[in-house]
């Protein structure tokens, strides 16, 4: 891929102030799209994940680096500034680099900023095409916003967990932070709106996400069978709300995913099941039927299939072109050959391993393809190099480090 190939985002730079998960999600995918992201950390310790470890990356001796697995997922093709954003210099080298920056992302708890005097009020007034984009857990107002918000707790709050586990068992959270994750998706998505609205009229905007809103919307159908229903949808484990069968089933040496998703579909597995009088049983020849008569479906089915294998039940369930699919761990799912062909696993150079693997970017453009991944920053990286653009001198740059600035 050649250097001169553009990029979307191609001249835009962001003032990144996040730490943890949505924010930086929501600031690597831009830094995928182009963007000069500028990540702002904490001298001495940075992003908070850079200790969440093990596992650590190794460096080329097999040494443990200070580089967490959890670090390295959400930082890719970023650039690292230590400030102290408690003191006068911090504060005005935030102000400064505010002044030359499209975007600004923080994930501070409401009123810090404003307390260092790095709100948007304040930045706006010295660059009004800013995009100011915060990130907190329950939003700028309301009871909750003084709260500090997690991701774990807002899947309990919003509802998610609540449908989240098996019927008979506990809750149970999603496998990994999706209120985060959702939140950072979001969160880009409005960034690049506000960006297409400044260049329209010359004026940036807030931007005001939280986690629990995001929770909420991504609720999605089961929302709106609640709202809509009248009715709060139980945990149903692996099981579909409204689609019948729709499931994870026990075979003889494992797990797999059937996905049935129409009438037809239902029938080839009857036939392909030895069970060809349930596609015309009226208890079963209609989806909606067999939502509602699946208490007496499921067990039939789930007999049948225990008397094969895996490999041989998705064979025969893909020749007949029903959906479904293995249950892979991690290490299967990074070893399948699609996921291999598509390119998401990526090596990368980086400074102290030298290279380090990292998932790579979903998005696929033709015109702008994403950036060839940089390896996470080291913290404070590129402190220097990142002052000297915004135009301070040796000097300053001395005495901001003399006084603990940066």
């Amino acid at each position: 891929m050649s250097a001169i190939t553009p990029r979307a985002l191609a001249g835009v730079r962001v003032l990144d102030l996040t730490r943890v998960l949505a924010g930086p999600w929501c600031t690597q995918v831009l830094a995928d799209l182009g963007a000069d992201v500028i990540k702002i950390e904490r001298p001495g310790t940075g992003d908070d994940t850079r200790g969440w470890g093990p596992p650590f990356l190794r460096d080329a001796s097999g040494n443990e680096t200070d580089e967490s697995a959890y670090y390295l997922c959400a930082n890719r093709n970023k650039r690292s500034l230590t400030v102290d954003l408690s003191t006068p210099g911090g504060q005005d080298v935030i102000r400064r680099l505010a002044t030359q920056c499209d975007v600004l992302v923080e994930n501070f708890k409401v009123g810090d900023m404003a307390r260092h005097g790095v709100d948007a009020a304040s930045l706006r007034a010295l660059n009004p095409r800013l995009v100011y984009c915060s990130i907190t857990g329950f939003g700028q107002d309301g009871p909750y916003a003084q709260r500090a918000g997690y991701d774990f707790a807002v899947q309990g709050l919003g509802g998610l967990m609540s449908l989240t586990g098996e019927a008979d068992g506990e809750p149970q959270k999603v496998g990994v932070a999706v209120a985060d994750l959702f939140t950072g998706m979001y969160a880009t998505v409005a960034i690049l709106a506000a960006l297409r609205h400044r260049d329209a009229t010359g004026e940036g905007q807030v931007i005001d996400m939280a986690l629990l809103d995001a929770q909420i919307a991504m609720l999605a159908n089961l929302g709106s069978h609640t709202l809509v229903g009248g009715a709060v949808p139980p945990r149903q484990g692996n099981a579909h709300a409204n689609i019948v069968p729709y499931q994870v089933f026990a075979v003889a040496d494992g797990h797999l995913i059937v996905a049935v998703g129409n009438d037809r579909q239902f029938a080839r597995l009857c036939d392909l099941l030895g069970l060809a009088a349930l596609a015309q049983d009226a208890r079963y020849a209609t989806n909606a039927a067999r939502v509602r008569h699946r208490d007496a479906l499921v067990p039939v089915l789930q007999e049948a299939f225990r008397t094969r294998g895996r490999h041989a039940w998705l064979a025969s369930l893909e020749a007949a072109g029903i959906p479904c699919g293995p249950v892979n761990d991690l290490a299967d799912a990074f070893a399948d050959p699609q996921v291999q062909a598509r390119g998401m696993i990526v090596e990368t150079p980086h400074p102290l391993a030298g290279e380090v693997p990292l998932v790579g970017s979903p998005m696929k453009l033709s015109a702008t393809p994403v950036e060839p991944p940089r390896a996470p920053p080291l913290l404070g990286e590129h402190t220097v190099d990142v002052l000297r653009e915004a135009g301070f001198d040796d000097d300053e740059i001395a005495v901001l480090r003399e006084r603990g600035a940066i």
